[in-house]
């Protein structure tokens, strides 16, 4: 599978865990590291919140398909 999310380099960024955001969405560490690592994607609604939570754009998540 593709990447199609930048959590995991959004996290290391920030400098913050998989483990604190999963505690901070209420969701199992496993649940986020299969988001991190692009093996299981995150909704839409979910993705918002993620955003939230780390106070990032949305757009910041997702890989652009734009090309330079």
């Amino acid at each position: 599978m593709n990447n199609l999310n930048r959590l995991k380099v959004v996290l290391v960024e920030q400098g913050k865990t998989g483990k604190w955001l999963a505690e901070q969405m209420g969701k199992s560490t496993c649940t986020v590291s299969k988001w991190c690592s692009n093996t299981v994607q995150p909704d839409l609604k979910t993705l918002n919140d993620i955003a939230n939570v780390l106070q990032v754009d949305v757009k910041d998540l997702i890989v652009s398909n734009s090309k330079p």
